[in-house]
């Protein structure tokens, strides 16, 4: 089989486009660009001066490690110069990334969060870049209401994932697909066509230690799943639970509890990408209540449940926990 490789991917998925640019190929370039600089420091981590935590805070009052503040730079680097994207917003973030005046004519919202899973970093655990792109709207609006779209409005949406390999996984409307890096010739190539997920699964990924917090009815979701003989295998990193789930099929779960009663995942910049790409690759998203992809934020940083992964666990969720 033929190696192909993300540019040559992209270029062929926009010549099914006729009023395609460019412009959206050139984006995902830059992001996949500044994935690799990310992968690059994190395989280095241990031999530099750049793991461990820094004196500073994020907006949600969590320290910031050193990787964090690095990953979120070189993302902005990679999207504010190229005339392409009008509007950013990062997890990292507190207000919308504005983007220079003579590069803002974009056509394009990125948001994403730099580095999912960062309270791994220091024991070499895998972590990962989730981003999502919406269309700028059409009318006048401010830079803020650009970015507070539907998750339905999403154009396309990926992830990468920093492990034994660094993986490339991104959907725009169509399959879902993998690219894994060739640290030899520094090319995502293509490993993984029109990934699908299994639409049951005997995997949920739960942080368990919070179940006396739960809702009776999401314990009794558990214990139905144990009594199937499901498995449990939870990383307590967001991308790596969800590609394993999304390549062997099952369920991950953050749901609602009494200390965090919207959820603690971020909408915009976790579950949204996320949801768009489960859903494409034929598993199901929700925040117990509602389609994750229904949801409009309010802010930037909305918290939300998120239940996602396989149909038929998602889909039983939905049932149990309505009753």
């Amino acid at each position: 089989m033929a190696l192909i490789n993300l540019s040559r991917f992209i270029l062929e998925e926009q010549r099914r486009f006729k009023e395609a640019t460019g412009d959206f190929t050139i984006i995902l370039e830059q992001i996949a660009f500044a994935s690799k600089i990310i992968a690059r420091e994190v395989n280095k981590a241990g031999l530099v001066n750049i793991l461990g935590s820094l004196d500073t805070q994020n907006i949600f009052g969590e320290t910031q490690q050193k990787l964090d503040v690095f990953a979120n730079q070189k993302m902005i680097e990679a999207l504010d110069h190229i005339g392409k994207v009008c509007v950013m917003a990062s997890e990292e973030v507190e207000t919308a990334i504005e983007i220079p005046p003579k590069y803002q004519k974009g056509k394009y919202v990125v948001v994403f969060d730099p580095l999912d899973g960062s309270s791994n970093i220091d024991v070499n655990v895998s972590i990962g870049t989730i981003f999502g792109i919406f269309r700028k709207k059409e009318e006048e609006c401010s830079l803020e209401d650009n970015l507070l779209q539907k998750g339905r409005d999403l154009i396309a949406a990926g992830y990468v994932v920093y492990g034994s390999s660094t993986m490339f996984v991104y959907c725009a409307g169509g399959s879902v697909n993998g690219f894994t890096l060739d640290p030899s010739v520094g090319e995502f190539l293509l490993s993984h066509p029109d990934i699908k997920i299994p639409p049951k699964g005997n995997i949920y990924s739960v942080n368990e230690a919070n179940s006396n917090k739960w809702d009776k009815k999401i314990r009794d979701y558990i214990e139905t799943l144990k009594d199937q003989g499901y498995t449990s295998r939870y990383i307590g990193s967001l991308v790596s639970d969800f590609h394993r789930n999304l390549l062997k099929g099952g369920v991950f779960l953050y749901p609602a509890d009494e200390k965090n009663k919207k959820g603690k995942l971020r909408l915009l910049y976790e579950a949204f990408p996320l949801s768009y790409i489960v859903e494409h690759a034929g598993g199901a998203s929700c925040d117990g209540l509602v389609d994750i992809l229904d949801k409009t934020p309010q802010t930037l940083h909305d918290r939300t449940p998120l239940i996602i992964g396989s149909k038929y666990e998602v889909d039983l969720f939905k049932k149990m926990t309505s009753i």
